[in-house]
C-alpha cells in the first residue's frame, strides 16, 4: 500500500542531539578523551577571560569546534557555522542542544583569536598527551623528531623587495637576474613567510615550518613548534623541544640525515639525549661515530623513524597543514599545533577500539 506524502510537524520534540548519534560512532571516544583533557584545563580556562564584560562563546565549545574543524576538514569558519545548524552530529559534539543558536561566523572568529594570543592549543595538546601517558600508550624515553614544509597563503607575486611599495604586477613574476635574499626581500602579504626550499633540485616557496617530537610506540606527537623557515630552523626547533621534555632520564631521539650537525649533536648529548641520527657521508664525515652506531638501540631507532611522517601525512592529507588558510606564525603555528592535537585524539581513539 502506497503510503500518502503528507507532511505533519510535530509541536513538542523529546530528542536529544545524542539520541542522533551512532552508540558505536568514532567521535564518542573522541568526545570523551577531549572532555577529559578539558576538565584539566579549567583553570586555565578560567583567566583567559575576564569576570566582568558581555558573556562570550564558552571556551570548551569553542575548542570542540575547532578540532571538528580539523577532523572533518571544514575549510573556513563559516562553513563550520553553516553545518552546524543542520548536522546534528556536529551539534552533539560541540555541546548544543536542539534550541541552542548559532553562533555569527565573525564572533567565531573573535573569540578564537584569544586562543591564539594565551598559547591555549599548546596547553591543549599537553592535556591531550597527559591523556595518552594515562593509559600508557607513550614511551617516555624514545622519540623521533622532524619538520616539514606548511604552504603560506599568499603568491610568489606578493615577494618583492622591502623598498617596493607599488602596486603587485597583473602578470606571472619574472625573478630573472634577481637575487631573492631574506634581507632585502619580503612577503608582502604575510610578512612571517620565508622563501626556501628543503632540497636541492625542489622548487622555492613561501612557507613554514612545522616541527613535531613523536615518541616511538605508537607515533603520538608528544610536543610541536612553528618557525620560520630557514636553514637553522629544524636543529634550533629540535633542541629547543627535547629541552622541554620533563626528567632526567637519558632520552634517545632518532632524526634523518638533515639532523648530522654537530651542533645538533652536541646539544642533544648535552641536553642527556643520545643522539639516533642517520649518518650523512657523502662527500663529508658523520657527526655519529660508532660509540653510538654500534649499540643495538640505534638500528631500532632508525627503523622506528618512519613513524615520525604519519602525522604529517595525516595533517596534509585535506588538512590545513598541507597550505595554511591563515596569516602571521602565531596563526599558523596555533592551527599547526590543533592539527597535531586532533591527529592525536584520532590515534589514541583508535588504539583503545582496538
Amino acid at each position: 500500500m502506497r503510503s500518502p506524502d503528507a507532511e505533519q510537524p510535530c509541536l513538542f520534540s523529546y530528542s536529544q542531539t545524542a539520541d542522533f548519534v551512532p552508540a558505536d560512532h568514532p567521535l564518542r571516544r573522541i568526545r570523551s578523551l577531549v572532555d577529559a583533557a578539558l576538565e584539566s584545563m579549567q583553570g586555565t580556562l578560567t583567566v583567559s577571560y575576564s569576570h566582568t564584560g558581555r558573556p562570550g562563546i564558552a571556551p570548551e565549545r569553542l575548542i570542540r569546534a575547532l578540532l571538528l574543524q580539523v577532523l572533518y576538514s571544514i575549510r573556513s569558519e563559516r562553513q563550520l557555522v553553516e553545518q552546524m545548524r543542520y548536522n546534528m552530529l556536529y551539534r552533539w559534539f560541540v555541546g548544543l542542544s536542539l534550541d541552542d543558536a548559532i553562533w555569527d561566523a565573525t564572533t567565531f572568529t573573535k573569540n578564537r583569536q584569544r586562543f591564539i594570543d594565551s598559547d591555549m592549543t599548546a596547553r591543549l595538546l599537553e592535556a591531550v598527551v597527559d591523556q595518552a601517558r594515562q593509559r600508557r600508550l607513550l614511551s617516555d624515553q624514545h622519540f623521533c623528531v622532524d619538520g616539514t614544509l606548511i604552504d603560506a597563503w599568499a603568491s610568489m607575486g606578493s615577494y618583492r623587495r622591502k623598498d617596493d611599495d607599488d602596486e603587485p604586477p597583473t602578470g606571472p613574476p619574472n625573478f630573472k637576474g634577481d637575487k631573492r635574499r631574506s634581507h632585502t626581500h619580503e612577503c608582502k602579504t604575510d610578512p612571517d613567510a620565508r622563501l626556501y626550499k628543503k632540497a636541492p633540485g625542489q622548487a622555492s616557496r613561501l612557507c613554514y615550518i612545522g616541527h613535531v617530537l613523536t615518541d616511538n610506540r605508537h607515533a603520538l606527537v608528544v610536543d610541536s613548534q612553528t618557525t620560520v623557515a630557514s636553514g637553522t630552523a629544524e636543529v634550533d626547533a629540535a633542541l629547543t623541544m627535547l629541552d622541554r621534555r620533563p626528567g632526567t632520564r637519558r632520552l634517545t631521539v632518532a632524526a634523518d640525515k638533515n639532523y648530522d650537525q654537530k651542533r645538533f649533536v652536541a646539544g642533544a648529548r648535552a641536553a642527556n639525549v643520545t643522539p639516533h641520527v642517520a649518518q650523512h657521508t657523502r662527500g663529508r664525515r658523520s657527526a655519529i661515530d660508532a660509540r653510538t652506531t654500534r649499540h643495538a638501540g640505534y638500528a631500532q631507532s632508525r627503523n622506528a623513524r618512519h613513524r615520525v611522517e604519519t602525522p604529517f601525512g595525516w595533517g596534509k592529507f585535506n588538512r590545513p597543514l598541507k597550505q595554511t588558510m591563515l596569516r602571521g606564525l602565531a596563526r599558523v603555528g596555533a592551527q599547526a599545533t590543533l592539527v597535531f592535537t586532533s591527529y592525536n585524539l584520532v590515534r589514541i581513539a583508535a588504539l583503545e577500539a582496538a
